[in-house]
Formats: C-alpha cells, sequence, structure tokens
C-alpha cells in the first residue's frame, strides 16, 4: 500500500526512490510491526482481563504452572494484528504469492481463535477436539496447496522438490504435492503449538526462525543469488521478504509482553497462524525440507510428544518426565527461564546450520 502511494511520488521527493528496495521496506514493517505490537499489548490485555479471557492450565503439566492460572490469552490476536497490518502497509500487493500466505496464516489463526474461545466458554483447557481441529487445518491447507499447484501452470512456480545437500536432485511430486504441502503446513502448524509451553519460547524460537526465512526468502527472490547460491529462484518472492520481516517485528513486539513473567499467552490463535505462516513460506520458496532444519527445536518438540504418546499407548511407560520436551527439562530441575534461554541457543544452532547448507550444495 505505501509502496503504491509513495514510491509514485518519487520524481517529486527522490527520498521517496527507497520505497522500491525490498530490504528498505523490510527494515520498515519490523519497525510498524514493532510499534502496532507495543501500542495494541497494553489496551489488548487489559481488554482480555475484563473479557476473563485466561488461561486455564493442564493439571498433567508441572505443579509450578499453576501460577499462571489467571493469566489472560489469546494474545496471538496481537501478533495477527501487527502481522497483517505491517504486511499490507510494506508489501507490494500485485505479489500474486502474497495472498495465499496471508490466507494461510489467518485462517489457521481462525482455527486456534476457535479452539481458545471454546476453551475460555468452557473454563477448563478442552477447546475443539483433535478431529476438529485436524479436519479444519486439513482443509485450509489443502486449499493453499491447491492453488500453488494449479499455480504452477503460469510457469512462476514449480512443484519440485529442493533437497537439502543436493544441487542436481529436484524429484517432481506432480499432484503428490497437494498432500505434502498439507503435511508441512499443518505439521509446522502443530510443532510450533507445541512449543507455546514456555514465557517466551515459542514466539522467541519464532523470530530466530522468522529471520532465517527473511534471508532464504529475499535470496528464492533474487537471480543473481540465487543463481550463485544454487537455490531455486522463485519469482516475485523476494516481496515476501516483507511479509517475514513483519513476522520479526510482530514476534519482537510480542515477546515484551510474553518475557517470563508473562503478562499475556499467545494461545493457538497465535501459535497454529505463526507455524502455518512459516510452513507456508517455506512452500512457496521451495525450501520445505530445509523447515526440518532452521525449525529444528519445533521438530524436537513435536517429537517428543509422538514418542512419548507412542511408548505410553503401547508399553505403558514414559520415556520423558512430561511431553512436550521443554517440561522433560523443567521438572529435571531447570528453572523456567534456563529452558527459555537454552532452547533459544538450540534454535539458533539449527538456524545457522539451515543457513550453511545453501554453501554446501
Amino acid at each position: 500500500m505505501l509502496y503504491a502511494l509513495l514510491y509514485s511520488l518519487r520524481d517529486h521527493f527522490g527520498a521517496m526512490r527507497l520505497f522500491r528496495y525490498i530490504t528498505f521496506r523490510g527494515a520498515l514493517a519490523i519497525l510498524i510491526a514493532l510499534g502496532i505490537s507495543l501500542l495494541l499489548g497494553p489496551m489488548l490485555i487489559r481488554s482480555l482481563q475484563r473479557l476473563n479471557l485466561r488461561q486455564y492450565i493442564r493439571e498433567e503439566g508441572p505443579k509450578g504452572h499453576q501460577v499462571k492460572a489467571g493469566t489472560p490469552t489469546m494474545g496471538g490476536l496481537l501478533i495477527l494484528a501487527a502481522l497483517t497490518c505491517s504486511s499490507l502497509l510494506c508489501i507490494r500487493l500485485d505479489t500474486p504469492l502474497f495472498w495465499p500466505l496471508l490466507f494461510s496464516t489467518l485462517a489457521f489463526g481462525g482455527i486456534g481463535f476457535a479452539d481458545d474461545f471454546l476453551k475460555m466458554k468452557r473454563r477448563q483447557n478442552l477447546g475443539l477436539s483433535a478431529k476438529q481441529k485436524f479436519m479444519l487445518q486439513i482443509a485450509a491447507a489443502a486449499a493453499v496447496a491447491v492453488f500453488l499447484y494449479r499455480y504452477q501452470a503460469t510457469g512462476l512456480y514449480d512443484t519440485a522438490l529442493t533437497v537439502p545437500f543436493f544441487k542436481e536432485l529436484h524429484p517432481q511430486l506432480g499432484l503428490w504435492f497437494i498432500p505434502f504441502a498439507v503435511v508441512v503446513i499443518v505439521g509446522a502448524s502443530n510443532a510450533v503449538n507445541l512449543t507455546d509451553g514456555l514465557d517466551g519460547l515459542a514466539i522467541g524460537s519464532t523470530l530466530i526462525a522468522a529471520s532465517t526465512y527473511a534471508i532464504l526468502t529475499y535470496a528464492a527472490g533474487n537471480t543473481i543469488i540465487a543463481g550463485y547460491l544454487g537455490i531455486p529462484y522463485v519469482r516475485d518472492t523476494g516481496e515476501l521478504t516483507v511479509f517475514a520481516a513483519s513476522l520479526v517485528g510482530a514476534s519482537l513486539g510480542f515477546l515484551w509482553f510474553n518475557a517470563h513473567p508473562a503478562q499475556v499467552f499467545m494461545g493457538d490463535v497465535g501459535s497454529l497462524a505463526i507455524g502455518a505462516a512459516i510452513g507456508t513460506l517455506a512452500l512457496i520458496i521451495k525450501e520445505e525440507l530445509l523447515l526440518v532444519v532452521v525449525g529444528g527445536l519445533f521438530v524436537l518438540e513435536a517429537i517428543s510428544v509422538i514418542l512419548q504418546v507412542a511408548s505410553y499407548k503401547s508399553r505403558k511407560r514414559r520415556i520423558f518426565r512430561c511431553a512436550p520436551l521443554h517440561h522433560h527439562f523443567e521438572l529435571g530441575g531447570w528453572a523456567e527461564t534456563q529452558v527459555v534461554v537454552r532452547f533459544w541457543i538450540v534454535a539458533i544452532l539449527f538456524a545457522l546450520m539451515g543457513l550453511a547448507t545453501l554453501k554446501i550444495r
């Protein structure tokens, strides 16, 4: 929006030529998203408190978390507001692949909102059933997958798979791209959701992953950089760097209020939307498999839950003290802030490993 309004004035005001550059608008997007978060955050927290939209703590979790009961939740609305407004203001709205990315984010945010709302209404940590949640997630992800599959007919997008470490290996998925894309989006969304259990953990890890994908997106949308690194060039995706930058700014702003001791929790409305956004962005720039590395912390959290459930159902024995993984270390004696900061360090290491694969190719 700002591009259309201000760049047209470049002949009269030379400074407006800055809006031509993705890097400038990306930096501006971070500042706008951060500003919106800091401005609206206190008002949203007061509103959530007034509406009695408070967190309900699951009984099987660490007992020390009972003190968190009553903290306002559904703060993910702040993330979505900052992300959406900043993106719409700073990105070129004629970017075709921006719209399925925004749809995916808001659709999964809507599913999370419904889940959170039911929890508040029932006054317990039970919202949508697992079946209901997965069916809605699959439907939303399938809509995005079908759009991307049909978009390949324009010649501006390819459904071939990019395999890290193998420069020349690009298997064509064909129709299999649709279920593959659904798995990526739904998997990423739920992995972030499972990571959201300690103050600042999920949003800090999101900040790291979003920053990494901002770099990857810029590279994928630049013919020279993409050619040098040997990664797929996807036309017009450079503009999506602005979206990733908006997510960075929104994450920074929310972390201000979610840092220990948290004033507000993001709820499913935030975690599901964030995961879907990152998963969809990874699909668009053809770095979906690299997401397993860049988002390695999210993957570990999800695997810990899968292993715990499988072990208990098959052997009636638990592998971890409690799942997801962050609770295992918390029950092992680590303070909550220790777990969070150390997990952030792990997330940074995974992000650096992901970036390193670009040159290894």
